[in-house]
């Protein structure tokens, strides 16, 4: 007698689709199989969400994936409204209504700002364009808000005589021409965070689905909105009540996400956590976050600044802050070659150089990054640098007086030692607590590396 064989299967989600009973007959070498579907099955809502959610919802996502979502929904409902009550403007501003205005002449002004756009973009990019994945969260929400002003400029271009009016709506394509930048660039990091399953591709699909809905649904209340208001105190009423939901809306959204990648802040923060002997969950941290932070700057645990640091500094920076005559023709420079000597030693055996700035103030450090450094090396330099910032006292002291160098290099030493240790003792456990130690988010610019002889 056969063996009865069963089998059964499951969705992405792990959730029971079919059970599949193979039963054997009284003929010889057959089988009968029956399909035993579950009792519950999805009702026509859920259905029609899973055409706009991931495969695997809400095992193949982040826990932040809804919340973000939802707001990120309303903001961009709200911001559908706004860019008809702007497109008007604009059409206004062009002449549309005004017998003696030019075909062409709207046409030139369209070229105009689509250029002006463009340049902006390229220049955007080259400045900020490696600043975009590790402050993400920053640049989605400001990304909106450039694209909000531009709405306002387009509502006040009609006040304006033509040759201003130009000025103006140039202007305003430039600000929306690099909203269009930052918001595409923040929304490729914050997608990848949230494909926990390796399905980015399919979660950029369906953020597109929704997109696509809400912005339908947006133009149909619009087209409502701007036949019902038409005065200008009733359109700069409802201009503004879109645009602070707007901005409020996204502004939730972003505080919504908990990024697992230690970008300054972050790495800032979770150090004086790791201080108190406390292990931060990457939820933990978003909490605590500031959305615009500025760039480099290094907090004490009281939140007092300490100083700033260039994360990935050139070679030529680190001398300048040594040298004691500089050669302005030449761009020589003169540096006691004991104290660099002394210096170079100390980092022989790390990935980085930090240096230090004693002329300025607030404290200035630099990192310089050697050839062949990890996320992890970088991490460990910024601790360090959070630990020198904190003795600001001692660190003035740096100086190239014979009686002080030893404390400073000694001082530096002992930095050094205290952030290894605490990666030492702390990074396993980081990682347990969902924390990504291997992608790197430190360097907002372009920089460079170093070989030092062996």
């Amino acid at each position: 007698m056969e063996k009865r064989l069963e089998v059964t299967e499951h969705d992405e989600a792990g959730n029971v689709t079919a059970t599949y009973i193979s039963t054997p007959t009284d003929t010889k070498g057959t089988s009968r199989v029956d399909v035993i579907l579950p009792e519950k099955t999805k009702s026509p809502w859920q259905r029609l969400l899973d055409v706009f959610l991931p495969a695997g919802f809400p095992h193949s996502v982040t826990d932040d994936y809804v919340q973000y979502q939802i707001y990120d929904s309303l903001q961009a409902f709200s911001s559908s409204i706004a860019g008809l009550l702007s497109s008007r403007a604009v059409l206004s501003s062009v002449g549309v209504g005004d017998s003696t205005a030019s075909p062409t002449a709207a046409l030139l002004l369209s070229i105009l700002q689509d250029s002006a756009g463009r340049i902006a973009t390229i220049f955007f990019a080259h400045r900020f364009g490696t600043a975009l994945e590790p402050e993400c969260k920053m640049y989605r929400l400001l990304a909106d808000i450039l694209n909000d002003f531009a709405f306002i400029l387009d509502c006040l271009s009609p006040a304006f005589p033509k040759p201003i009016r130009v000025v103006i709506l140039s202007f305003s394509s430039v600000l929306r021409a690099l909203c269009g930048v930052a918001a595409g660039s923040a929304k490729a990091s914050l997608s990848a965070h949230f494909a926990r399953w390796g399905n980015l591709g399919e979660l950029n699909a369906k953020d597109s689905s929704q997109e696509t809905v809400i912005s339908l649904l947006g133009m149909m209340a619009g087209s409502l909105v701007v036949s019902w208001v038409t005065t200008p105190m009733a359109t700069w009423t409802t201009l503004i009540l879109l645009l602070a939901i707007h901005l409020e809306t996204n502004r939730r959204a972003v505080r919504a996400v908990s990024m697992r990648t230690f970008n300054r802040q972050r790495a800032t923060l979770v150090y004086h956590e790791l201080k108190q002997g406390r292990i931060p969950r990457p939820e933990d941290i978003s909490k605590q976050e500031r959305i615009f932070e500025r760039d480099g700057v290094l907090r004490d645990e009281d939140d007092r600044i300490t100083g700033y640091c260039t994360v990935g500094a050139s070679m030529k920076t680190f001398l300048s802050s040594l040298a004691f005559r500089k050669r302005s023709l030449t761009g020589a420079m003169s540096v006691d070659d004991t104290w660099l000597t002394d210096l170079l030693s100390l980092s022989a055996e790390s990935a980085y150089i930090l240096s230090y700035d004693s002329s300025s103030d607030p404290l200035r450090f630099d990192i310089v990054i050697k050839k062949g450094a990890t996320p992890g090396d970088l991490l460990l330099a910024w601790w360090q640098a959070l630990a020198l910032s904190e003795e600001a006292s001692k660190l003035r002291t740096w100086s190239y007086s014979l009686d002080k160098r030893q404390d400073v290099l000694d001082l530096v030493k002992e930095t050094a030692t205290a952030a290894a240790q605490l990666m030492s003792r702390y990074g396993a456990e980081l990682r347990e607590a969902s924390w990504d130690l291997d992608v790197g988010a430190l360097e907002t610019r372009s920089s460079t590396r170093v070989s030092l002889p062996e």
